[in-house]
């Protein structure tokens, strides 16, 4: 049975970076933001060093912000790299014409501070929530994993100072906005990631906010 590479399965019990970004896109412009995403900004990015693996997610709720990606990275200090802004400050021409496109945009990098569970769902609920509260959310966390069909929680604190600084490719998009915190469940099924975000008060029951993952890339 074919496997993760011992690098890639490090990655991700190692790896307590993260870069969260959600967006929406207007239906004519998604199979080119699709592509733009799975055939060069993913690559792109992960050519970057310490950007260790990207996964996508798509809502399938009207009204939401249907495009969900993370990013996990060797540490939160990646987001402020040298070689991380020097990307974002030299766009390529079909970032240039997809950056405009992104209407909700939302962005936030820092420390992955807790994971509870193994492995990753394919089915997953964004929570954020006020950094403050971040005791209280990784005892949610533990309990969410407990549940039938939740394989992992992981609490996420975003370092607001890099997270805000100006680029190029910021400049090409409007109101642009972040979180404090965030909360990412993950399990076998959009039933599970519902139940265990309704009890958290959530309100995700009725699949609004629940996102499913359609594209996967890891460096080897």
């Amino acid at each position: 049975m074919l496997g993760l590479s011992a690098q890639a399965e490090g990655s991700m019990k190692t790896g307590k970076g993260f870069l969260v970004i959600s967006s929406d896109v207007r239906p004519e412009d998604e199979t080119d933001y699709l592509h733009w995403l799975t055939r060069e900004h993913a690559q792109e990015r992960l050519g970057i060093p310490g950007f260790l693996s990207v996964r996508v997610f798509r809502a399938e709720a009207a009204g939401a912000a249907r495009f969900l990606i993370f990013y996990r990275l060797a540490n939160a200090a990646v987001v402020a790299s040298e070689a991380y802004l020097e990307r974002l400050n030299a766009p390529s021409e079909w970032s240039q014409r997809i950056m405009p496109k992104l209407s909700n945009f939302v962005r936030g990098g820092g420390n992955i501070v807790h994971e509870a569970g193994e492995g990753e769902g394919t089915s997953v609920v964004p929570i954020p929530f006020d950094s403050a509260e971040i005791a209280r959310y990784r005892a949610a966390a533990d309990q969410a994993v407990a549940r039938n069909r939740m394989v992992a929680a992981r609490i996420f604190e975003v370092d607001l100072a890099t997270s805000a600084v100006a680029t190029r490719e910021k400049a090409m998009r409007q109101g642009d906005s972040s979180f404090s915190a965030m909360l990412l469940l993950e399990g076998l099924d959009e039933r599970a990631v519902g139940a265990a975000s309704e009890a958290l008060g959530a309100g995700a029951a009725d699949g609004a906010g629940i996102y499913r993952q359609i594209f996967v890339l890891r460096n080897a």
